[in-house]
């Protein structure tokens, strides 16, 4: 697998190897040792989530808190997302800078988002699906996010306001308090 630094500290893009010809591809999603090699600090994941989704729809911004805190291997399996990642460490140099990645079927590119920060995605295909493993388990008394149209984080989620398609929770969540 090649790894790639992104601006955010501790952030990073993962190409697994991708194997193709005439019938079509082979690609080895995930490599514990390989990764384990690469990442020789980071625990194990235990937990491997799923979304299928729409155009327009927008996950996020989230994280959980403390002991809950997860890192997240995200990849989308069939379709086309934008991927959002949000430093939201307080010790960080990268404190509340974001990092936007097309993640898609076709180019079977991961991002290793780590514990401490905001995750969400767009979804610029007709429909996606979304892969992601996640180190901790879900437990959501420590949930905790931000409005994706934060004025302060100012992302471009590449979907016009007409198209956003946002749950109940994800449509009361606030705004940065600085």
């Amino acid at each position: 697998m090649i790894v790639k630094e992104t601006p955010l500290k501790d952030c990073y893009i993962i190409e697994p190897p991708v194997f193709g010809d005439d019938r079509g591809y082979f690609s080895i999603r995930h490599d514990k040792y390989a990764f384990a090699k690469a990442f020789p600090n980071h625990p194990p994941f235990v937990l491997h989530n799923e979304s299928f989704s729409s155009y327009g729809v927008l996950r996020g911004l989230h994280l959980q808190k403390g002991d809950a805190a997860q890192a997240k291997l995200v990849r989308c399996v069939q379709g086309k997302i934008l991927d959002v990642a949000v430093d939201y460490r307080l010790d960080s140099p990268t404190y509340l800078k974001h990092f936007t990645i097309e993640l898609s079927g076709d180019n079977h590119k991961q991002l290793l988002v780590p514990r401490g920060f905001l995750h969400g995605f767009s979804v610029l295909s007709d429909t996606a699906i979304v892969n992601y493993q996640v180190d901790n388990t879900y437990q959501p008394e420590t949930e905790f996010g931000i409005r994706y149209d934060d004025p302060t984080l100012n992302i471009d989620w590449q979907l016009p306001d007409s198209a956003v398609l946002l749950s109940e929770k994800d449509g009361k969540l606030d705004f940065l308090k600085l």
